[in-house]
């Protein structure tokens, strides 16, 4: 793929999260859940925003200096977290691995450095634990990314 293809699908995998975390809610008549989902993807879109104007980082493809933190995969992660801890594994699964996707794809796409991704990784993530009443369940995922590889570790609590 091209980075430009990367980068179609890096904002369609991002938008296409947000939305999610926004309507499973919102067609569940789970308000509560919706307000979680707004706050922690505003509170880690906000403060990545914040980031990007004060840490004066270029862009792989030297497009500006706002590489630091990867915004989309705060956004990602942050919804994917969201989506996880209210409705469970069922719905964290696929959403961790678009978000995983997206910050593969920020790399791809010239955008970001692998140091931008995690730490918008490590932001959304945190974002959502912060504002999200979990779900309990035996089943726990924990996303993880390395400089050279991005997975989901699943366990099972008996």
């Amino acid at each position: 793929m091209s980075e430009k293809d990367w980068d179609v699908l890096t904002d369609i995998g991002t938008y296409g999260l947000v939305a999610t975390a926004a309507a499973v809610p919102a067609y569940k008549g789970d308000w509560e859940g919706f307000w979680q989902a707004g706050l922690s993807i505003g509170t880690a879109s906000g403060v990545g925003l914040i980031g990007k104007k004060t840490i004066d980082e270029e862009r792989p493809d030297k497009s500006d200096n706002d590489s630091f933190p990867s915004n989309h995969t705060a956004n990602a992660f942050a919804s994917a977290t969201n989506l996880y801890l209210r409705y469970g594994w069922e719905a964290g699964l696929p959403a961790y691995s678009m978000a995983a996707l997206v910050g593969v794809g920020r790399v791809e796409a010239k955008k970001h450095y692998w140091r931008d991704v995690l730490a918008g990784a490590a932001l959304g993530t945190l974002s959502a634990y912060i504002f999200t009443d979990a779900y309990d369940e035996n089943v726990q995922l924990v996303p993880w990314v390395t400089s050279e590889d991005a997975g989901i570790s699943i366990t099972y609590r008996w």
